[in-house]
């Protein structure tokens, strides 16, 4: 191959990887455009919104609904004997009484109950509301905090995320301090006793399943 064949070739290399490169970004435009949005219910509690998309093609979709919460924590909670702590609750979701971790939101200094990220002046540090949910809702406190990982709590319909940690060689050191909605019992498991939990369907919160799979990684 002479030197012009050769360099005729690496053009056609060249414009076919450029014209693969826009194709791939063409494809990966998938944002949506939020177009107006209407908030059906917006109180100290949760803000419930109506919205109408504009799709890439330029289609608009409506009504898509979606709602904001405050942030929340999950603790993998372990005690000196390698024991999780656990509590049962009544969750009106499904309506049945689950068995789940330690968990609970992430508290605002103005009170209400959505619309703010970790960091802001307003929010309380997630570590520290760890601490105080799982004392609160077990009595139990630990030296021994890891952060885990945080993600969406449902990326399809709300915008709060969840702040897993794991804790271990948790002590009691005192007795239940439950809000005025809370009732709940303190169950201790072993690890086998979680896997055939989860196994038989009767761990019934994903983010906590999730929750037991990384500390068990840990």
């Amino acid at each position: 191959m002479n030197k012009k064949d050769q360099m005729n070739q690496e053009d056609a290399v060249f414009v076919e990887k450029t014209s693969d490169m826009a194709e791939q970004e063409h494809m990966e435009n998938l944002a949506w455009e939020e177009i107006s949005t209407e908030h059906i219910v917006q109180d100290e509690w949760i803000d419930f919104r109506k919205s109408a998309y504009r799709f890439p093609d330029g289609t608009v979709f409506e009504p898509y609904y979606s709602y904001s919460r405050r942030d929340y924590v999950v603790i993998a909670a372990s005690d000196e004997e390698g024991r999780y702590l656990c509590v049962r609750q009544f969750r009106q979701g499904i309506g049945e009484v689950t068995t789940e971790f330690p968990a609970g939101g992430i508290e605002r200094k103005d009170g209400r109950e959505y619309g703010f990220r970790q960091g802001s002046d307003l929010s309380e540090d997630a570590l520290a509301a760890a601490k105080r949910e799982l004392l609160e809702e077990t009595g139990y406190a630990s030296d021994n905090w890891k952060h885990l990982l945080t993600i969406p709590s449902n990326a399809t319909l709300a915008d709060n995320y969840a702040y897993i940690f794991m804790a271990e060689n948790c002590r009691k050191y005192g007795e239940q301090k439950l809000d005025e909605t809370e009732f709940l019992n303190v169950r201790k498991y072993t690890p086998d006793e979680i896997e055939g939990l989860i196994s038989r369907g009767d761990f019934q919160q994903a983010v906590h399943v999730m929750a037991w799979l990384l500390a068990r990684r840990k």
